[in-house]
């Protein structure tokens, strides 16, 4: 005589783990991102339709501005104010194993017991401006994880660092004193990707100095009359917190003034077509790299470098090769 037994119920898989709040998901979601995973791509697809509440703000500015410092008393500042907080850190690669130098709790460990915040430390993998495609892509699992504001913190500031744009949709900048190559950075193009300015380490001598250069270099925009928002510098010691709540309420009026004025859509759309152009992007990569091999393509180059063949022809060929217009890979390269 046979009984039948009742099937073990169905465990919920990853992503309705993760929509359910369940942190050891979310982490494990972030892992596959950045080991880029098969599995992540099917799973970012599925997370896709369950974004776009949080507040993704951007923190960039050169090494030692004190910018850890700062986002950590900005995760404990929304924190009273009841908000999740997600940070992504984005730390330069190691040279020896690709990962991560710096580690979160290291940075940020104060935050680490906080069921409400979710951190994590993300290699650049030599990425420009140090802002790597699963960065994007991790902001978007804690986005469907009902994070309210998220915290990408780049690598340092320069000419590069304007690729924060293409993810955040509130881009602070943040500069010291006693630094005069960071004022130089701010004239070379990180100054009209600033929503907000943060003067760190307010309480040194020159703060004011800085302060002052600051507005000179903003007055000489032509366009600034007309802009909604205009960015403002806010004075901050990020070791005492001093600043810090200013700096939360900036960024509030921040998100307010690009909904009413219809520019949170106009971004986002932007940074949906760079998205997928960065999708399309490394799919061309790797379809090279499929037909042609490392051994070929060497070759190739070497004969461009010694004049023996030009790029413009070589990449025609190459683009044939793989079955794709010439017009069109130029246009998925740029």
């Amino acid at each position: 005589m046979t009984t039948s037994q009742t099937p073990p119920p169905a465990q919920p898989d990853l992503v309705e783990r993760l929509l359910a709040g369940d942190r050891r998901a979310l982490a494990r979601a972030v892992s596959l991102i950045e080991n880029q995973a098969p599995e992540a791509r099917a799973m970012l697809a599925r997370l896709h339709a369950y974004g776009g509440h949080a507040h993704i703000v951007g923190f960039t500015g050169s090494p030692g501005a004190g910018k850890s410092t700062l986002v950590t008393q900005l995760a404990r500042e929304l924190r009273k104010r009841g908000q999740r907080v997600g940070v992504i850190a984005v730390d330069p690669s190691s040279p020896f194993s690709g990962g991560a130098i710096l580690g979160d709790r290291i940075r940020m460990q104060e935050l680490a017991g906080d069921p409400n915040v979710f951190i994590r430390s993300m290699a650049s993998r030599g990425s420009v401006g140090g802002l790597a495609l699963a960065t994007r892509d991790a902001v978007r699992a804690l986005d469907a994880a009902r994070f309210d504001t998220i915290i990408i913190e780049t690598v340092g500031a320069g000419q590069a660092e304007v690729e924060i744009v293409r993810a955040a949709q509130s881009v602070v900048v943040v500069t010291v004193p006693g630094m005069g190559d960071d004022i130089q950075a701010l004239k070379a193009g990180i100054l009209e990707i600033a929503d907000i300015f943060v003067v760190n380490k307010a309480d040194r001598p020159d703060a004011e100095r800085v302060v002052a250069e600051l507005r000179m270099l903003l007055s000489l925009d032509q366009r600034r009359s007309e802009r909604e928002w205009r960015a403002p510098i806010i004075k901050a010691i990020a070791t005492t917190g001093e600043g810090v709540p200013e700096l939360a309420d900036k960024l509030a009026a921040h998100l307010e003034s690009l909904r009413a004025t219809g520019q949170l859509a106009a971004r986002s759309g932007r940074q949906a077509q760079s998205e997928m152009l960065a999708l399309l992007h490394q799919a061309l990569i790797e379809r090279i790299s499929a037909t042609i091999g490392e051994e070929e393509w060497g070759r190739l180059v070497a004969a461009v470098v010694e004049r023996e063949r030009d790029p413009y022809t070589t990449a025609d060929e190459l683009a044939r090769r793989i079955g794709l217009a010439p017009e069109a890979a130029r246009q998925v390269s740029e």
